[in-house]
């Protein structure tokens, strides 16, 4: 009779997941990573676009992002989108491509980094302990209208609580590892 409301909790749920991991590959690390650009948008044509749908984004080493714009006229409007985002990173273009030299991180920035990723992860952390208060609604208004027993609804939210708890646990799983990605000098 629940089986309905559990699979859509954890359908729910494992989205609230991959938001998260999505929203911290934005975080900018030591690395260079294609993601940092992701939610970046460019205006091409009067359309707001995301840098990677407008130009090739490689990753030819460790420290260094190399965009390839499909249109030679999109450089100058990539370069200023991308000064004025909050990735702190000055664009250099060579008329060809744009360069993106990722700087190593001082300890101070990488402390702010951390703060950033734990504000992140209360806050997907928050979407996965609302999917469980609908939830937990849903039961108690089945159970009012007799449709589930008491009994049932124990059983229910006692399962819905281990299905909450192990998602959170996925998610701290995911920060504590792009924690570490952070720190690591």
């Amino acid at each position: 009779m629940t089986t309905d409301l559990f699979g859509d909790a954890e359908r729910r749920m494992q989205k609230a997941v991959e938001a998260l991991k999505h929203d911290l590959g934005s975080i900018r690390t030591g690395r260079a990573s294609s993601s940092l650009l992701e939610r970046i948008q460019v205006d091409y044509y009067g359309t707001p676009m995301p840098i990677n749908q407008v130009a090739t984004v490689t990753v030819p080493e460790a420290r260094l992002l190399v965009i390839q714009p499909w249109e030679k006229k999109m450089l100058t409007d990539i370069e200023k989108a991308i000064q004025k985002s909050d990735l702190g990173i000055n664009p250099n273009n060579d008329g060809q491509v744009i360069r993106l030299a990722i700087p190593p991180m001082n300890e101070e920035r990488r402390r702010d980094l951390v703060k950033t990723l734990h504000k992140k992860l209360d806050e997907h952390k928050v979407a996965v302990r609302n999917v469980r208060r609908d939830v937990q609604d849903k039961l108690r208004d089945r159970e009012k209208k007799k449709e589930v027993s008491e009994d049932e609804l124990k059983r229910s939210t006692d399962r819905l609580q281990k299905l909450t708890d192990r998602y959170i646990d996925e998610m701290e799983k995911v920060g504590k590892a792009k924690e570490q990605e952070i720190l690591e000098v």
